[in-house]
This record gives C-alpha cells, sequence and structure tokens, in this order.
C-alpha cells in the first residue's frame, strides 16, 4: 500500500461511476432543493473564485441530499458577448484575418467552435473538482431553448412599452465599438490638466471664463451655464457667447446644477459628449452635437482642421489654437477620474447614439419589496444596504450592444425605418400585413446580462409550464460575489417577479 495518499489515482474513476450511476440528478423523493450556478464565462477556465464559491454550494446541496431532499444543482455556462468576441478576434487577429473579411455568418461559426474547446475545459475542471452538478441538464445561455425565454421576454416587454429605443447618451468603447454599461467602467484616479479659457461675448462687451479637462469637446459646446442665484453673472443670463474656433454664437443659460464657488461658476455645456451636460440640455432643449466618430475621432461637425484627427491630437491642436488667440487664461494640474472599459482599458467616451432600453422604474419596486419584507434574505444582512443604494437611483438600462456574438434584438425594420418587433420576421410579417416588402433585422445583440437575468427560470423551461419549474423554483440559494449583486442579482429579481410572480430564489449568500 502506498504510504502517501494520490488523490489523483482515485478521485476521477469515483466520480465518473458516481456521474454514470445518476447520483447527482434529483431523487423525485421529499420537498425540494435548487440552487442554481452562477454560469461561468465560457471565454476561459475557473479560477481559485469559482473553485470557492462551487465549493460552498457542493456543501450546501450534498448536505440537503443526504436529508433526502430532492436536490438539483442546475450548471451551466454563459456566452459572455464582449469578453468571447474580443477573443475570437484576437485568434483571428493572429490567423492574418479578421470578422468584417469573414463575414457575420462566417464570424460566429469561429465562435461556436471556440466555445465548444473552451467550454469543454470549464465542464472538465467542474468534474475533477468532485462538483455534483446534474450534467444532465447542463445549459448554456445561447442553447435554443434559453434563446427562445429571450425572444419571448423582449417582445413581452416591449409590448408594454418597457423597452425603447431611443437616441441617448451612453458610455461607448471606441475600441470595441459598443455601448457597455456603467458597470463595465473603471473610474481610475490619474493626473491630468484644467484649462481655463476665455469664451468672448457676442456683443463684445467682455468675456467669461470656463474651465474643462477635456478642451476638445468645446466644438460641441451649445452653451454656457451659470448659478441662477450667482449675482456676478445675473445679468449675462440670455446673451450669447461667440464660440472660439467653431464661430457660432451659444446661450448662456442659468441652471442649479452650477456650483458658484467651483472654477469661476461658469461651465460649458456639451450635452452630447457629458452625462451631467446631457441632463442640462434635455431641461433647456439645447442642440446636442456629437462630433466624435466611433473611433473617437472628431467628425465632420467640427470645423474643417480638426476633422479626422484623434481625440488625444485634437486636444493638443484646441488649446494651442486658443492661445494663440489669447483665450487661454490658465493651465493648472488636476487630479480627476478618468472612465476606461474593465475590457479594453481605453478612455470611453459618452456618446449620443441609438440604443434599445429597459425603463426600470416599474420593474424596481416589487424587487425593492421583495428584500424589504423577507422574500429574500442577504446573508450577510449588510449586503442589502448595496442593494438598496443602487436600486433606489436606477437608471433605464441600455440592453443593446454592438456586437455579432450574442442574441441578436428580434426587430426588423423597412426600408423607411419603421421599427416592428416580433419572436422572428414571419410573426412580424403576419402581424403588422407587410406581405413582401424588404426587411433588415437590427445588427445589434443584447447585453449579456439580458440573458443571465432570466437564469433562474429560463434553465428549467420558461416560458412551457414544465415539472421542473413547478418542482425547483423558486431556487433556495444564491451563492454569488459581492460585485455582481448590481449586475446580476438585481436584474435577475426584476425579471423573475416580472415574469414568474415569484421571487428567484430565498436566500442570497454573499461572500467576498
Amino acid at each position: 500500500m502506498d504510504k502517501t495518499y494520490q488523490p489523483d489515482r482515485i478521485e476521477q474513476a469515483w466520480y465518473e461511476n458516481w456521474e454514470k450511476a445518476g447520483y447527482f440528478k434529483p431523487s423525485g423523493q421529499g420537498d425540494s432543493f435548487c440552487i442554481m450556478i452562477p454560469p461561468p464565462n465560457v471565454t476561459g477556465s475557473l479560477h481559485m473564485g469559482h473553485a470557492f464559491q462551487d465549493t460552498i454550494m457542493d456543501t450546501l446541496v450534498r448536505y440537503r441530499r443526504m436529508q433526502g431532499r430532492n436536490t438539483l444543482w442546475q450548471v451551466g455556462t454563459d456566452h459572455a458577448g464582449i469578453a468571447t468576441q474580443m477573443v475570437v478576434e484576437r485568434k483571428l487577429a493572429g490567423e492574418g484575418t479578421n470578422r468584417h473579411e469573414l463575414g457575420r455568418d462566417k464570424f460566429l461559426e469561429k465562435v461556436w467552435e471556440w466555445k465548444g474547446e473552451s467550454g469543454g475545459t470549464i465542464t472538465r475542471q467542474l468534474r475533477r473538482m468532485g462538483a455534483s452538478v446534474d450534467w444532465t441538464r447542463e445549459r448554456f445561455t445561447m442553447d435554443d431553448g434559453l434563446s427562445n425565454a429571450v425572444r419571448e421576454v423582449f417582445v413581452r416587454l416591449h409590448k408594454e412599452g418597457l423597452i425603447y429605443r431611443g437616441k441617448r447618451l451612453v458610455n461607448w468603447d471606441p475600441t470595441l465599438h459598443t455601448a457597455i454599461s456603467d458597470l463595465e467602467v473603471e473610474n481610475v484616479e490619474e493626473q491630468g490638466h484644467m484649462w481655463h479659457f476665455r469664451y468672448p461675448l457676442s456683443d463684445g462687451s467682455g468675456h467669461l471664463v470656463v474651465a474643462t479637462t477635456r478642451p476638445e469637446t468645446m466644438l460641441g459646446d451649445t452653451a454656457v451655464a451659470v448659478h441662477p442665484e450667482d449675482p456676478r453673472y445675473k445679468d449675462m443670463i440670455g446673451k450669447t457667447i461667440r464660440l472660439p474656433l467653431a464661430d457660432r454664437d451659444i446661450p448662456i443659460i442659468a441652471d442649479d446644477y452650477v456650483d458658484p464657488d467651483f472654477g469661476s461658476g461658469c461651465v460649458k455645456i456639451t450635452p452630447a459628449h457629458d452625462f451631467n451636460d446631457y441632463e442640462v440640455g434635455k431641461r433647456h432643449d439645447l442642440p446636442m452635437i456629437n462630433i466624435l466618430t466611433i473611433d473617437a475621432a472628431l467628425n465632420d461637425e467640427v470645423p474643417e482642421p480638426y476633422r479626422g484627427m484623434d481625440r488625444v491630437d485634437a486636444r493638443k491642436k484646441v488649446v494651442d489654437d486658443l492661445d494663440a488667440l489669447g483665450l487661454l487664461e490658465k493651465v493648472a494640474d488636476h487630479t480627476l477620474q478618468v472612465p476606461r472599459g474593465d475590457r479594453s482599458g481605453v478612455v470611453i467616451e459618452p456618446y449620443l447614439t441609438d440604443q434599445w432600453f429597459v425603463a426600470v422604474e416599474e420593474l424596481a419596486k416589487p424587487a425593492i419589496a421583495a428584500v424589504e419584507n423577507g422574500d429574500i434574505q442577504f446573508v450577510p444582512k449588510n449586503y442589502e444596504n448595496m442593494y438598496f443604494s443602487w436600486m433606489r437611483d436606477l437608471q433605464d438600462w441600455c440592453i443593446s450592444r454592438q456586437l455579432w456574438w450574442g442574441h441578436r434584438i428580434p426587430a426588423w425594420y423597412d426600408n423607411d425605418g419603421n421599427v416592428y418587433v416580433g419572436r422572428n420576421e414571419e410573426e412580424v410579417r403576419a402581424n403588422n400585413n407587410l406581405g413582401d416588402i424588404p426587411l433588415t433585422q437590427d445588427e445589434d445583440v443584447l447585453d449579456t446580462w439580458f440573458s443571465s437575468a432570466l437564469w433562474t427560470f429560463s434553465t428549467l423551461g420558461w416560458p412551457e409550464d414544465t415539472d421542473a419549474l413547478r418542482t425547483f423554483h423558486p431556487t433556495d440559494v444564491l451563492v454569488t460575489g459581492f460585485d455582481i449583486i448590481f449586475f446580476w442579482v438585481a436584474r435577475m429579481i426584476m425579471m423573475t417577479l416580472k415574469f414568474t410572480d415569484q421571487v428567484p430564489f430565498k436566500k442570497v449568500y454573499v461572500h467576498g
């Protein structure tokens, strides 16, 4: 007999034996107990965090199984839109090609090939860890059943007016060429500058000084704002500024958003390139001039000398040109929070573009109530505060992504730009008496978190009324990290209450 224990010699064989014997399937006897595995991204391998939380789940599941409960540990993986597309695009670049050369259909074939390889790594790792999941029910967020659930949810929410399309300011990644959510933006403290510029009054009677950390955006200014009670500028409200370099007149407006004690008390307003300015612009019905291309270069809305310049080069030229005109008052060192994409690492731009949104206010109310009244309990309880603080200050959720990998938005356009939403093109044609007029499907796909928000009920067969759904939903416990309470937990609670009238889980066990 060996003096040392050699786990690899026995563990694999025993696991295969248990799996073949069906020991991890629900027994069909006793009260149900169900945990949904948070679906790991198909982009790679499990890490220590996965191992830690899978061990916690396995402990809970085995304990309940031994108590005689009808136990399901539901397993699956997530298609991870941006992350997966990035990995495959890098692979193609190494082969000397790109997705545009391949075309959409061929590119998606490549992604499915890659998914076959990578998804196998995750399942092998779970088996190697001894996780007692029910492999007969393995799901993937892009499989047919889940794709059907995604389309059903989209169509129903759209019909109720809870999904809409509109031109709004979003976080734009100029490298990935897609909108991303607030939660995918990391604000990084960096050393920069604050430039103070003189903006001359149109009547030649003087100037106002504005300060900015992004001089290139001044080419898209459509107002200068002052506080309505600021005695220095009260007489100027309603007058106009001659915007330097752009040579157009913009108004001086009064708005409570301005802090009279910060800087000069005058704020340049660029509604198409700043989230706060966008709100000011809406309040005052200001023009919204988008000055950037999808690559964050300057477009044809700016004066000719700046067109086509990268934003960094344009910044230097704008500063130099204003200095040459005697309009640069001073430059000060300034510590600022720079928004960077968590995937690409590049500076994210606020960008005005057509996107699809979920109106969340109505969905949030029952989701807040479910935690307040104890239908869902957070363990440890203090994480409820994190949940409430986010849920009570929700913005509408931008759900469209300018990618090819993901659930394609079930919307079609005619040649006049009219939009029709339906489960498929046949349904759209039939419901709208469109005959054989040409229709084009929306090119965008849905945010990955849209499909994973349906995870607890879509994996059990919804929208069909299945035995599994009746038996195992609502699930008992969700084990997850605190960092995706907003991304995933909150959205699951909203969507599950909306479509099943049940909570998705009774307890949320949060770890580090």
